[in-house]
């Protein structure tokens, strides 16, 4: 950030009366929505913080930290004082009433744009500080960034230093503006805000495209390495006529032999190789054996290739899905970060599972996971499902709460993104587990639901 854009900001900020909102909505970024409707966003990552303009963002994932709860008990409806860039230097304070005192009381909010130390920090009337996103110790640096310590100033900068980028950054969003002055500070902001969205959406698109192209891969070499039907049969013969050549042959096989040379029944002349470690008494029960296997493997392995094909299908849908997706929030819902370890600290085994809003959606790939996920569905979970189509069941998982309606409708979008390849209109029905009776498999019958129209968006047919 630069200074004369941060001195745009507290200018065009001083018009608004109170901040409405104050929270995180990822690891680095603090959305502030002042006088309810227009919201100002802070990334305040190490080296590349930069501010925009943007709607209203929903977080990534619930931030709890102990920053996070005294950010939004102490500034959100918070009356603003003053806005201030102090000592002209890359600093932009809040000095706040909050709403809670109960006579006059402030506190600041105090964003330092200042490279590798870039940090938000709470404050005090006495410049103690109450908490901040990131705690820096004595080891680190000089100015100790903790609890219940008073907040040092930082070190005055060279007068050629006021307006260059954060110290070691590679910002690149700041275009130059002729004599340091910016007109309109709003849409300098919501420019910088689609060249951040552009920019990140791009890499995040590149980053799960890559992810889930790797799953929907190795399931492909799987199929292929899947032994053919009519191979499984010939070798399930072949197996069974050894055994019982072997059987015939006991008495001229030694316990030191390799391979067994004789006649089969038709009088031809064949070798058989003996396995090692097995009792000759115990051979023919060897053949037997495999003779078995490789009858029960050819008469399932269409199952296997059917739970293969539709995994796989599955992933191409997400896929799909992920090049379309608009905004990085349908990203990060489509191939969630959290997920895998969550899945394996929930030992799940079947299914798909996602998070919307903090809430757990769990989404069936095919026939058999459809119905593990019916079987391990509470009676109040939400279950939904396409009406008239084959598709993917979907749980939510509601611990007896209140799902947002937002939940239901992204839960409905996913269901709808990964069950079907043409685009257009589909009703997804939804209605709590305990109101769905399971008729065979994942066949089912379910009354009281209720139902959402979704749209899927111009996908191309898919052979």
């Amino acid at each position: 950030m630069k200074l004369y854009e941060l001195q745009a900001i507290a200018e065009r900020l001083m018009n608004f009366t109170f901040v409405s909102r104050a929270r995180r909505i990822e690891d680095n970024t603090i959305e502030l929505t002042l006088d309810k409707n227009q919201s100002y966003l802070f990334n305040m990552t190490r080296g590349h913080s930069f501010a925009y303009k943007a709607p209203s963002q929903r977080p990534l994932q619930e931030y709890n930290a102990p920053f996070d709860t005294l950010l939004h008990s102490l500034v959100s409806a918070s009356r603003l004082i003053l806005i201030e860039t102090p000592n002209d230097d890359r600093i932009l304070r809040f000095e706040l009433a909050p709403k809670s005192s109960y006579k006059d009381k402030k506190i600041y909010l105090q964003l330092e744009f200042t490279g590798k130390n870039t940090n938000a920090i709470l404050i005090d009337e006495n410049e103690m500080i109450i908490e901040a996103l990131r705690h820096i110790d004595a080891q680190s640096s000089f100015r100790v960034i903790r609890p219940g310590v008073e907040l040092l100033a930082i070190p005055p900068r060279k007068s050629d230093d006021r307006n260059s980028n954060d110290r070691n950054s590679n910002e690149s969003f700041a275009s130059p503006t002729p004599n340091n002055q910016i007109s309109d500070i709003d849409a300098h902001l919501e420019e910088r805000y689609q060249q951040v969205q552009t920019k990140r959406l791009s890499e995040l698109k590149k980053q799960k495209l890559a992810l889930t192209a790797k799953k929907s891969n190795k399931l492909a070499q799987l199929l292929t390495k899947l032994p053919d039907q009519k191979k499984l049969a010939q070798q399930e013969k072949e197996y069974k006529t050894y055994g019982n050549i072997i059987l015939a042959n006991l008495y001229q096989i030694k316990p030191y032999d390799k391979k067994l040379e004789t006649y089969d029944f038709e009088g031809n002349s064949i070798t058989i190789t003996l396995p090692k470690n097995i009792k000759v008494t115990r051979m023919s029960d060897y053949f037997f054996n495999l003779s078995k296997r490789a009858k029960n493997k050819a008469k399932n392995i269409h199952i296997e290739k059917e739970n293969l094909e539709s995994k796989k299908a599955f992933y191409d849908n997400i896929y799909y899905a992920l090049e379309q997706a608009k905004e990085p929030y349908e990203l990060e819902l489509l191939v969630p970060k959290r997920a895998k370890s969550q899945r394996k600290k929930e030992k799940l085994r079947e299914g798909e599972l996602f998070w919307i809003e903090d809430y757990k959606v769990y989404v069936g790939r095919n026939s058999n996971e459809n119905q593990k996920l019916l079987e391990i569905a509470k009676a109040n979970d939400l279950w939904m499902h396409i009406r008239d189509v084959p598709s993917s069941h979907v749980i939510i998982r509601t611990d007896k709460q209140n799902l947002p309606q937002s939940v239901i409708k992204a839960a409905a979008k996913l269901c709808v993104d990964f069950s079907v390849k043409n685009p257009g209109e589909y009703e997804v029905d939804y209605t709590k587990r305990k109101f769905v009776k399971v008729q065979e498999g994942s066949s089912v019958l379910y009354n009281k639901y209720d139902t959402l129209c979704i749209r899927k968006e111009g996908v191309e047919i898919r052979e």
